[in-house]
């Protein structure tokens, strides 16, 4: 009965670490600004910390599981990053990333989009 403390301290700091350690997109670029058919673009994608890129992977999945690596840099504010994606035709799309934050916690996350033809 004397551990359950010190186990119930473990488990509470295991779980703190596991909420804030993870670099989560907060928001991006995608469902406001489309990306246009057949001219390269960029995607800002924006962190709820600031992440890795050096360890970091961004890749292009397009038709059939194919990926292709992604240029990212880092934007103006703390956590931001752009995508610089290449010139597209019209399909579904979506941006596969394994990203490190500082704290070295990895995460991985699939955004989905569309290129459309203009109406």
């Amino acid at each position: 009965m004397r551990f359950v403390p010190r186990i119930l301290l473990v488990l509470t700091l295991a779980a703190s670490q596991t909420a804030f350690g993870h670099a989560v997109v907060t928001h991006n670029s995608l469902k406001l600004k489309p990306v246009p058919v057949n001219q390269a673009s960029q995607v800002e994608l924006s962190f709820n910390s600031k992440v890795e890129l050096d360890l970091s992977e961004v890749f292009l999945v397009s038709a059939g599981d194919v990926m292709k690596p992604v240029a990212a840099s880092p934007g103006a504010k703390p956590g931001q990053v752009l995508l610089d994606l290449p010139a597209l035709a019209p399909g579904e799309y979506a941006i596969k990333l394994k990203i490190f934050a500082a704290d070295g916690h990895l995460s991985e996350d699939l955004l989905r989009f569309f290129v459309k033809e203009p109406k």
